[in-house]
């Protein structure tokens, strides 16, 4: 149990500096396997089996996330089963919480708003929100981008003031499982960021990016070029296209070619051509984005 609890802390660290990869996602879901089969080859409690389950589907719940930061939307839906299924086998609320979580994100970018409310509401129903703060702060985070997404301001407004007022609830020092550890400020400053933008509310999206990009770890590099990205986003639609263009290319490099970054530049792309096409700084961007393809 320690070995892998050390490989799942690893997987965390991996996808939190590179996002992710194909290769996380395929690591990850031959670490899933492997848990799955020291069950059949050694003999245990039914502490440590259970254990062994709550693992195996955190696993899977990491290689179902890499699939949908990676944009692989097709290869992230067929682990939603099997983590649901091992995570009922451990009956592991806290691992159950994040594959719920990690659905309603599958099904934002699937183009279904109200599976991703049902998800989020599915994560936020499971018993570890009423006993720590911090998993129902990030429940109600998640849930207001759904919410933004159907263009229901009024709900979406309401669980980002939750959210807040959950985390700043909130004891910093609980131990919780690895996969928890980005959660802080500065994530929910990014998740009050994307609500913002569906909402087109450029100004409130523009200072949460600022709030994010002020508190966010030195090795968060694939969130730090997602919120470059909303900062530019949110900028372009107050009509500040210098500095929106130079939010852009402040995305790091090594972050541009990320699925959900790269949809998100691509995004800027579209709306800074139909914007301003003759600008200088949108010859500059699209000779930036020819280059570093």
């Amino acid at each position: 149990m320690d070995r892998m609890n050390a490989k799942l802390a690893a997987v965390v660290s991996m996808d939190n500096k590179y996002g992710g990869t194909q290769d996380l996602q395929r690591h990850a879901a031959s670490l899933a396997e492997e848990t799955v089969g020291l069950q059949n080859a050694h003999t245990a409690s039914s502490r440590i089996r259970s254990e062994l389950y709550g693992v195996a589907a955190a696993f899977t719940a990491s290689a179902m996330w890499a699939a949908i930061d990676g944009r692989r939307l097709t290869e992230a839906e067929p682990y939603l089963n099997q983590a649901v299924t091992l995570a009922g086998l451990a009956n592991n609320r806290h691992v159950l919480f994040r594959v719920w979580g990690h659905a309603g994100i599958m099904y934002r970018h699937l183009g279904r708003p109200a599976d991703a409310i049902a998800a989020g509401e599915a994560a936020r129903a499971t018993s570890i929100t009423r006993s720590d703060p911090a998993y129902a702060s990030l429940a109600m985070a998640r849930l207001a981008t759904f919410h933004a997404d159907m263009g229901d301001e009024r709900s979406a407004l309401r669980a980002i003031g939750l959210a807040q007022a959950c985390y700043d609830r909130a004891n910093q020092g609980t131990h919780r499982p690895p996969w928890m550890a980005f959660y802080d400020q500065a994530e929910l400053d990014s998740l009050a960021t994307f609500a913002y933008l569906r909402l087109r509310k450029w100004e409130d999206a523009e200072r949460h990016a600022h709030r994010c990009l002020a508190a966010l770890r030195p090795d968060f590099e694939r969130n730090r070029g997602l919120t470059y990205a909303n900062l530019a986003l949110a900028q372009l639609g107050q009509g500040d296209i210098e500095p929106a263009v130079a939010a852009a290319r402040n995305v790091p490099a090594a972050m541009a070619g990320n699925g959900r970054v790269s949809m998100l530049l691509n995004d800027f792309t579209t709306r800074l051509t139909t914007v301003a096409p003759r600008s200088a700084e949108t010859t500059a961007w699209l000779d930036h984005r020819r280059a570093a393809a």
